[in-house]
């Protein structure tokens, strides 16, 4: 057994320390140590997305990284997105447009269209099939979850428009 390791970090814009074995995934840290588990653990492989965290401004899988890679990063999760009494953008369209089932895929589809309509906010629809084509869902068919992110497109115009100035 390793001693743990202290990893300082940002996660949800707020700071963030925790002692981990080295080999702990920055999945298993944010859900066991900081207690956030809207990121969920699917297939542990990277393949199936529900992982998926913004580190420093790209989505990356949180079960393929370790968490001493996130020491002095940026990490944001779905808990970042917004919350029961002021959803963000995204969420509100999802639940608008239906875009959730089981809701078990939801949080890595909510993170990884957030990253992308915060670089394309103007993506149009094949864009942003390929977008998630990473993230696996098996209840919706994934016509209500592009209807949604569409639908949020104009917010993140806004949001843009609004880091600019």
């Amino acid at each position: 057994m390793t001693s743990p390791v202290a990893v300082d970090l940002r996660v949800n814009g707020s700071s963030a320390s925790v002692a981990v074995e080295p080999r702990t995934t920055l999945a298993d840290a944010l859900r066991d140590e900081l207690r956030l588990t809207g990121t969920h653990l699917g297939c542990e492989h990277g393949v199936c997305g529900a992982c998926t965290v913004i580190v420093d401004g790209l989505a990356v899988r949180a079960c393929l990284m370790l968490a001493v890679q996130a020491a002095g990063c940026q990490v944001l999760t779905v808990e970042g997105l917004g919350d029961a009494a002021h959803l963000g953008p995204l969420q509100r369209a999802f639940r608008k447009n239906h875009a959730l089932q089981c809701g078990f895929c939801t949080a890595g589809v909510l993170i990884a269209a957030h990253a992308l309509l915060m670089e394309e906010p103007d993506a149009d629809e094949n864009r942003i099939r390929e977008a998630i084509s990473g993230n696996l869902c098996r209840c919706t068919g994934y016509l209500p979850i592009v209807a949604a992110i569409i639908e949020a497109r104009e917010a993140y115009r806004d949001l843009r428009q609004e880091a600019a100035q």
